[in-house]
């Protein structure tokens, strides 16, 4: 029996938050974290408001600015927040909407939104509560009115300072340095996320301007088309079926329903989902119901046009291949499956996007028979490569875990089973292998050795991806499965680490795996399981001193600057050339390596760029290479 500790424990021990006293006590729980990523959250809750606007139909542009003092404004012009006095609260609406949890325009009724990302009403308290300053501006009534906060707190009653005939909201704000690791701004990652959001609201202008000095920049989106120009955008450069995207939309309600599609002569299938301007990378009943028309549809077109018999049917994953779709639907209280929002869970959406699909995409294909018959016999084909594949992928199956004696005779295993401590280094070659083999620590660490360059996945069917033996290793070392068969819980290791050599056949290797990541396992890298090492360039030694590991160019010059004496540097032209205990002591070892992690900013972007580096176009990379040269600091030749 444990021993009691005594203590005092009364009505006083007891401590009650203000709402935004508790949003800054707890501000993961509002903005998942403290980190960049959370730092740039607060744009995109105060711009989320905006486009709530604009979904209501009472807003066309928003205008972004990093200001020079490293303070953000968001500004649109939509009808600006409710200025006169609450009848519940007694202050100005605008104070209740900057600092009473669970207050907002988001909860039904029919002044409110019907339509909005947000579900729990906190955004701009968060904003609000996690900032040193925010000054809110709202032009409407002809007057402009302002109130300035400090840490959450009104520092006056909102007042009119003059006049005007515009309407909307101006949000101006400076992140809090005692809650947030950094409060710089980073100007690409804005520009993702509002360029998607152009994407996502045909013609809604979103601009955004940088006006700190040395960083001084500006874009401005605005796409017409909507999703369709998306589609356009990730396919630019490939062969395609159809001569522009696709497009169909369809509203019932307030539910609305877009999609845009286009097949291309790839291998891949790329599908882009959102629900409410939220990115749903995990997809849901919006993604079902596209996936279980399009088979519907293609299935139905080739018997029509006598190329499949009647017993005869092609699979979800046949019709898919090569296809590029956005669905993005809009709804009133979206159900998620998890406060991150990556998956939707509304039933009724899965009929309604199902129906739209199979009647606006089924009518195209009767209208257009020469471009439906192209597109089965594409899918017939894509059915025979998958037969001849299925025998290969059921290898790679894992019939429970570790219970396989299948695993790749190469891989040195660790001792420990418990997935969320174990590491796997993926490692260039038999020597480095076996260096990376006697130097790691067997308890948690394993190693699989690559021979050569696996296979570019970009280029190639299935079928052939599941021939290359190195794949095939890779695939059975992590358990999870690939494509539909992939499942993140039968992950053997929590962290997959590309250990290859710094020069440049090491970087082809390294983007090469990644490619296959991407492509078939896209889930490992979007939850943060794949990193990659970095090994030293240089062993800097000098006389009387500690040798010192340099690990680029401009540590060597900073080193070399640093020291008088004369320097003598060990070049590691691979990994095989260290002793087991420099690699352990600079690339392995959890107290002192440098892991980078791979992420996914803009998951469009990336397509583009695996579409362009590593697909079948060379005309694309030279003009990619042309156009990038200078960016070039040191090339190992």
């Amino acid at each position: 029996m444990s021993e009691k500790v005594e203590g005092v424990y009364g009505a006083e021990q007891i401590q009650v938050l203000d709402g935004l006293e508790h949003i800054r006590k707890r501000p993961g729980m509002y903005i998942s974290s403290t980190d960049e990523k959370g730092l740039h959250h607060l744009v995109s809750e105060v711009v989320d408001n905006s486009i709530d606007e604009a979904l209501a139909g009472y807003c066309d542009r928003v205008d972004v600015t990093v200001n020079e003092d490293g303070s953000c404004t968001v500004e649109d012009n939509g009808r600006g927040i409710p200025t006169a006095i609450h009848p519940k609260e007694g202050v100005s609406t605008v104070e209740v909407v900057f600092t009473k949890v669970n207050a907002g325009g988001k909860f039904g009724g029919d002044s409110g939104y019907k339509v909005s990302s947000g579900l729990h009403g906190v955004g701009v308290k968060a904003v609000n509560a996690l900032s040193e300053w925010l000054e809110a501006e709202v032009y409407q009534n002809g007057h402009i009115y302002k109130q300035v906060y400090n840490r959450g707190v009104p520092q006056r009653a909102l007042a009119v300072i003059g006049d005007t005939q515009k309407t909307g909201t101006k949000v101006t704000f400076f992140p809090d340095a005692e809650i947030f690791e950094t409060i710089v701004f980073k100007y690409d990652t804005l520009r993702v996320r509002l360029k998607e959001l152009a994407f996502l609201n045909k013609g809604l202008t979103i601009s955004l301007t940088d006006k700190r000095a040395g960083k001084e920049r500006s874009d401005t989106f605005l796409y017409e088309g909507g999703i369709r120009e998306l589609v356009e955008e990730i396919n630019r450069g490939n062969e395609t079926l159809f001569s522009e995207p696709l497009y169909f939309e369809e509203q019932e309600g307030s539910t609305v329903c877009e999609i845009a599609l286009q097949y291309n002569e790839s291998y891949n299938e790329v599908i882009y989902s959102y629900a409410n301007n939220v990115n749903t990378i995990d997809g849901g009943t919006h993604v079902e119901g596209l996936k279980l028309a399009l088979t519907k549809v293609i299935n139905d077109a080739g018997r029509k046009l006598n190329i499949l018999k009647e017993s005869d049917r092609l699979t979800g994953e046949d019709v898919r291949e090569g296809i590029t779709a956005v669905v993005s639907v809009k709804l009133e209280n979206a159900q998620f499956e998890s406060q991150t929002k990556d998956k939707l869970n509304n039933s009724f959406i899965r009929t309604f996007v199902s129906k739209c699909v199979a009647e606006r995409f089924g009518t195209y294909i009767e209208e257009h028979p020469a471009e439906a018959r192209e597109l089965v016999l594409r899918c017939i084909t894509a059915q025979k490569a998958r037969d001849a594949a299925r025998s290969a992928r059921e290898l790679t199956r894992r019939k429970g875990a570790l219970e396989s004696n299948a695993l790749p005779g190469k891989l040195a295993d660790c001792s420990d089973r418990r997935p969320e401590l174990c590491e796997i280094y993926i490692v260039e070659g038999d020597s480095a292998g076996g260096t990376a083999k006697s130097g790691r620590d067997r308890r948690f660490q394993a190693i699989l050795p690559l021979r050569g360059k696996i296979l570019n996945v970009e280029k190639v069917r299935l079928n052939r991806v599941l021939e290359n033996a190195e794949i095939k290793a890779m695939i059975t070392a992590f358990g999870c499965g690939i494509l539909d068969d992939f499942d993140e819980s039968k992950l053997r290791y929590d962290r997959i680490i590309s250990m290859t050599d710094a020069d440049v056949d090491g970087a082809h290797i390294r983007i090469l795996l990644l490619t296959f990541l991407f492509r078939y396992m896209r889930p490992l890298i979007e939850h943060g399981h794949v990193y990659s090492a970095m090994p030293p360039l240089y062993k800097a030694s000098v006389k009387g001193k500690e040798d010192v590991y340099l690990y680029s160019e401009e540590e060597k010059a900073a080193y070399d600057a640093a020291n008088n004496n004369k320097v003598t540097y060990q070049r590691y032209k691979g990994l095989g050339e260290m002793s087991t205990e420099q690699l352990w002591d600079t690339t392995m070892n959890p107290a002192t390596r440098t892991l980078v992690k791979v992420s996914i900013k803009d998951a469009v972007e990336a397509d583009k760029m695996f579409s362009i580096l590593m697909g079948e176009s060379p005309a694309l990379r030279r003009q990619f290479i042309a156009e990038n040269a200078t960016l070039v600091k040191d090339l190992d030749v």
